[in-house]
């Protein structure tokens, strides 16, 4: 693909790859979904109100009984699409108890522990009385790989599907890893290529003028942060869309303020009610 781009942008066309700052993953949970959900005793279990549920599963019987089901779940190798949960890899669910890497998976801490995989993520989840979420992986498992991808001169960093698996996958925070992860604790790019790569040439690519640089005269779009603390906080489950349906959300730290049009919008994670934010259009539009 890169190279596509390479050869694109070199012939005289104009070609830009969005990237991510880090996986694309699933955030399983008893929240939302497991991996488990639809094997026999499963698809009950998670009908009921999450203290049942929690109920049950500290039950020795009960949980023994999940166990096997879970293993004959696995065992059926039935595939899923988009962005349901996979089947599990152990070695590839992640416990997500701290807003950065590096992550312990679900088969390291069983080996440990001499346990069976599915009974440790069980057992990890009840100690967070099931409100834990674990990390699968979809896309970009290979770090290095990201880090190529971002240094690439033909790349951005920002994503978005436009709101599709808001229950499935968080990618609110690829900005705030980006500045915190690969800036602050690897120092793998510099401050300033990082924030160029989620402002400017996004902006400038797209033709909208006036946008992505701190000039006189240029519209008043600012966030302000100190690189020092940015950092994305820890995901949550929000049920505020209609109807009640959940979503993923997280916030930031180290964020002060949001400012669109010269209007703050945000201010330590609460908005302001102000709504100065207008529908952009590139010159391709017309």
């Amino acid at each position: 693909m890169f190279e596509m781009v390479d050869d694109t942008n070199a012939a005289g066309g104009k070609m830009l790859v969005q990237g991510h700052s880090r996986s694309i993953s699933t955030l399983l949970s008893f929240e939302t979904r497991t991996p488990f959900d639809k094997a026999e005793l499963w698809a009950d279990l998670r009908k009921r109100p999450l203290g049942e549920q929690e109920a049950a599963l500290r039950n020795p019987e009960m949980r023994a009984r999940l166990v096997e089901a879970a293993h004959a779940r696995i065992r059926s190798r039935e595939e899923t699409v988009g962005a349901e949960p996979r089947r599990p890899e152990f070695d590839w669910i992640f416990v997500l108890d701290k807003p950065l890497p590096p992550y312990r998976s679900v088969g390291e801490i069983a080996r440990e522990q001499n346990r069976d995989p599915v009974e440790t993520m069980i057992n990890l989840a009840l100690e967070k009385h099931l409100r834990l979420f674990f990390q699968q992986p979809l896309v970009n498992e290979d770090q290095n790989v990201v880090l190529a991808m971002m240094r690439h001169p033909h790349s951005v960093v920002t994503f978005s599907d436009s709101g599709a698996h808001v229950s499935q996958i968080m990618d609110s925070s690829i900005q705030t890893h980006l500045l915190s992860y690969w800036v602050r604790e690897k120092q793998a790019l510099t401050l300033e290529q990082a924030v160029r790569k989620i402002t400017f040439d996004l902006a400038s690519f797209w033709g909208l003028k006036g946008r992505g640089l701190l000039r006189e005269g240029n519209l008043a779009d600012v966030v302000v942060f100190d690189p020092a603390t940015v950092a994305p906080q820890m995901p949550a489950l929000a049920h505020d869309l209609p109807a009640g349906a959940r979503r993923l959300k997280q916030k930031a730290e180290g964020i002060l303020a949001t400012v669109v049009n010269g209007e703050v919008v945000l201010r330590n994670n609460q908005h302001t009610g102000a709504l100065p934010g207008r529908l952009l259009r590139g010159p391709l539009a017309a």
